[in-house]
């Protein structure tokens, strides 16, 4: 494996390196960096900012010599300045790469979560209305252009669902009907069994929805979100039983039992944890420590418990510690919204269209947390809904190709139940080629996010990429290749050690 690593870096730096030469040449041949210099009308300041930007981009050296210098500069860390506005692009790139991958990051596991599941159970239900459905969902994104899906989210939810959030926020009879039609027909196509028992389920999934958004409307739930007590107990226990019936089965008490224990202790813990959010010393460093702690008690319940495989109930257990926990975080973040969207700087209109953060804001550390994710909205479902469609077909076609192999069919001869049979023979197997999908997708998105960015007037990497493009600037094109290039190669070797995990008889020797 160590060798292995070693020589996948090694080819990573070659193949960066021949990318940073075929770029940097292109550059060379695409433009004149001096000619925004037509735009100084003083004679001396235009004089001094061309002998300056001739220095800095040694413009008065051949070609290779230029290159070479370069390149000494990157392997030291320096990436240079701009050309045109002189400055520090190591300044930009830490101010820019954690706004990408915020970007990016959030809308790649959005995407894998939501896609592998419905992919999933797609396969799972083949040939059943909710795969019809799914499927013509699926190639409708598929086939949108980025930008458009982008400007008509910034329509849909930066005009008018701010308006409706500042007017009524309530759901018109119109709305509660049609969603409620979709989860019957949802509801309908998911189940199996009888005819009829499909039918009440389609009845009882269009009565949930429908009541659902009828009591939201009333209670005004919209401008003054939140989950509390009555809704996490439910909740926690409906994550438990759940995560346990998937991944252990409800006949293994154990599991069962370790699961409900730290649901319960979530949930306890719920009231205490209000005091301590309170204070002004919250923020991430507090989360990650409340975090770590919660994943040791889940995994500390499940070892106590015991039974004939502790690892399985303490992970199970630690998956269930993390999911309430993040439900309590949301919570809070929910008790801030009204807050944040009543504020002087906000006005009622919370949901943002363009920039990254609202900097005139002031508040604490739930509200401005508010403010990022209000930013990070738009962007973050128009980057969603571009790569949602290929997780969900590909994690689908996976799926039913391993459901038609020969160890599956053997397992169901055993009298394995269908729950082992899909999530220890099928899930693991099926998900190889997903894992291929993700690190080719992570720099597909980082490409898709230039033109979101844009839009968006997120200032990221995109945005770096496409100034220096316009300024004929060669180095924040070349800083944004490299780390961009880098994030790719990254992502192919994360894959590759990912296919051993998944499937043991894959090893990566030396």
């Amino acid at each position: 494996m160590a060798m292995f690593i070693v020589r996948r870096l090694v080819a990573s730096f070659l193949i960066l390196l021949a990318a940073s030469f075929i770029v940097y040449i292109a550059m060379a041949y695409t433009g004149d960096p001096l000619g925004f210099l037509v735009d100084i009308t003083d004679p001396v300041q235009r004089k001094a900012v061309e002998k300056a930007v001739i220095d800095q981009l040694d413009l008065d050296k051949p070609l290779l010599q230029r290159y070479f210098s370069w390149l000494g500069d990157f392997l030291t860390g320096d990436f240079g300045q701009t050309a045109r506005f002189q400055t520090s692009l190591n300044e930009e790139l830490a101010r820019r790469i954690p706004l990408t991958l915020r970007l990016v990051g959030a809308a790649s596991i959005i995407s894998i979560v939501l896609g592998t599941t419905t992919g999933i159970l797609t396969a799972l239900r083949q040939y059943s209305g909710f795969d019809y459905l799914t499927t013509f969902v699926n190639f409708l994104f598929f086939s949108l252009p980025v930008f458009w899906i982008a400007v008509i989210l910034k329509e849909t939810g930066g005009i008018q669902l701010n308006d409706w959030l500042r007017d009524s926020a309530e759901f018109s009879t119109t709305i509660v009907i049609v969603a409620a039609a979709l989860a019957a027909l949802v509801g309908f196509s998911v189940s199996d069994g009888k005819y009829r028992r499909r039918v009440v389920v389609a009845v009882l999934s269009a009565a949930a929805v429908g009541g659902l958004m009828l009591y939201l409307s009333a209670v005004q739930w919209f401008k003054n979100p939140g989950i509390g007590l009555p809704v996490l107990i439910p909740l926690s226990i409906g994550i438990a039983v759940g995560a346990t019936a998937i991944f252990a089965g409800l006949g293994n008490r154990k599991a069962l039992f370790s699961a409900l224990t730290t649901a319960v202790i979530g949930c306890i813990v719920y009231l205490p944890l209000q005091a301590l959010f309170d204070r002004e010393s919250a923020g991430w460093r507090m989360m990650f420590v409340l975090l770590i702690g919660t994943l040791a008690v889940g995994v500390a319940v499940g070892m106590a418990y015991g039974g004939f495989d502790k690892g399985l109930s303490a992970r199970l257990s630690a998956f269930v510690g993390f999911c309430v926990a993040f439900l309590i975080f949301v919570d809070r973040h929910f008790q801030s919204w009204k807050e944040y969207s009543s504020s002087s700087v906000i006005r009622n209109r919370p949901v943002k269209t363009i920039g990254t953060s609202e900097p005139r804001l002031e508040g604490s550390f739930w509200v401005l947390n508010n403010d990022i994710f209000s930013h990070l909205m738009l962007p973050t479902l128009t980057l969603m809904l571009i790569s949602l469609a290929a997780y969900t077909r590909y994690s689908r076609a996976s799926m039913l190709e391993v459901l038609n192999q020969d160890y599956i069919r053997t397992a169901r001869a055993k009298g394995l139940s269908e729950r082992t049979v899909i999530v220890r023979h099928g899930l693991r197997n099926a998900l190889i080629p997903v894992a291929t999908i993700v690190a080719l997708d992570i720099g597909a998105l980082l490409g898709g996010a230039i033109i979101t960015e844009t839009v968006f007037q997120w200032e990221g990497m995109g945005r770096l990429f496409v100034e220096g493009l316009r300024n004929f600037d060669p180095e924040p094109v070349m800083a944004a290749t490299m780390v961009v290039g880098f994030t790719a190669l990254m992502a192919n070797l994360l894959a590759d050690i990912a296919y051993s995990v998944l499937d043991p008889r894959i090893r990566l020797h030396s």
